[in-house]
């Protein structure tokens, strides 16, 4: 501040705070102005946000912790060279691959952007990318057993195969228009400066011992650190706005009038998992709740769909990571593959 104080002084120009604001991290302060207005228009509702959301990234952290941890090895042992050319051998199989990687991983939709993002900046294309984005939200081996102790075996089936087809349709969309300007530079510029290291030596050597060369080493941290960083704060901004959303639009409330047969019902059922979706665990019990009081199935597998992907969370997530457009079509895949799930897979529950 005395620094900016001085710049003014000896330039002649009168002192302008807002040029500290400037200098400040953006979601930081994000972050701060809103437990702040928080703090001064209701201190119980800024003390449970921000309990809910340290509670929110305590219960991603391991989650977080692995995934950072893995994309940071395989970028210092050299084997994302490696996947990358692995995925560029046959776009076809490369997408149906990642759909299906996507669906046995057990990251949550925050915790797969490191992996995400090493693909991407090691040259994966997009298309494959895509596909095992969308999967790995919607379904794992963990969420699957939930899934079918709480909403049935055939619940859990149905979510399964919407979580896939969502994943291939955004996939070979995606190769088919590949060559669109807008999928060929991906990655915000700052994300991948911020998540960029010292070069590993040699990079086309695989070293799994990558601790052994003091540039891998150097690499390995500052990846873990700056991509630790960057998701602690991204996802501690998300978890804060959604305790607000929850707060003034309770999933209950909103998800309970879902329950026609309507022609707006499966499209405002996907708007609604925007705002109003909790996470893929403590959603289930509410969703069983709605179907035993009249929920309607199709709307029901819609907004867990939609919400499994587009949530607070998860959108944020995706939203700092890739460029505007990427991240329209991402949601717009989402969205449209929830409310087509419905609508097909619907009639089956």
């Amino acid at each position: 501040m005395n620094e900016i104080y001085e710049q003014d002084i000896l330039a002649r120009k009168p002192f302008n705070p807002f040029r500290i604001l400037r200098r400040w991290d953006k979601v930081v302060l994000a972050i701060l102005l809103i437990t702040l207005v928080l703090a001064l228009t209701s201190q119980q509702q800024a003390l449970n946000s921000v309990t809910g959301t340290g509670l929110s990234l305590l219960s991603v952290a391991p989650f977080i912790l692995l995934s950072v941890l893995l994309a940071a090895y395989i970028k210092a042992t050299g084997l994302d060279q490696q996947i990358a050319r692995a995925f560029s051998y046959s776009p076809v199989r490369s997408i149906f691959f990642a759909a299906i990687l996507g669906a046995l991983s057990p990251f949550c939709s925050c915790g797969v952007i490191p992996i995400i993002a090493g693909l991407l900046i090691s040259g994966v294309p997009l298309a494959p990318v895509m596909a095992f984005w969308l999967a790995s939200p919607l379904m794992d081996p963990e969420m699957f057993i939930l899934t079918s102790a709480v909403m049935g075996f055939d619940f859990a089936v149905v979510k399964t195969i919407a979580a896939l087809g969502i994943a291939l349709f955004a996939g070979f969309v995606i190769h088919f228009f590949r060559h669109l300007p807008m999928f060929q530079t991906v990655l915000r510029e700052g994300y991948a400066s911020g998540c960029g290291g010292p070069k590993a030596p040699e990079s086309g050597v695989i070293s799994l011992k990558f601790w052994q060369e003091k540039a891998r080493l150097a690499e390995f941290k500052k990846q873990s650190l700056s991509t630790g960083w960057f998701l602690a704060k991204w996802l501690t901004l998300a978890f804060l706005l959604e305790s607000i959303m929850l707060r003034y639009l309770p999933a209950n409330g909103v998800a309970a009038h879902l329950n026609g047969d309507q022609w707006w019902t499966l499209p405002l059922s996907a708007l609604v998992g925007i705002p109003a979706y909790l996470n893929g665990y403590a959603a289930l019990p509410t969703l069983s709740a709605l179907l035993d009081k009249g929920m309607d199935p199709s709307a029901g597998l819609t907004f867990v769909i939609a919400g499994g992907a587009t949530s607070i969370p998860a959108a944020m997530a995706v939203f700092s990571l890739v460029k505007k457009k990427v991240f329209a079509a991402y949601i717009v895949f989402a969205l449209s593959g929830a409310i087509l799930s419905g609508v097909l897979l619907g009639p089956l529950l």
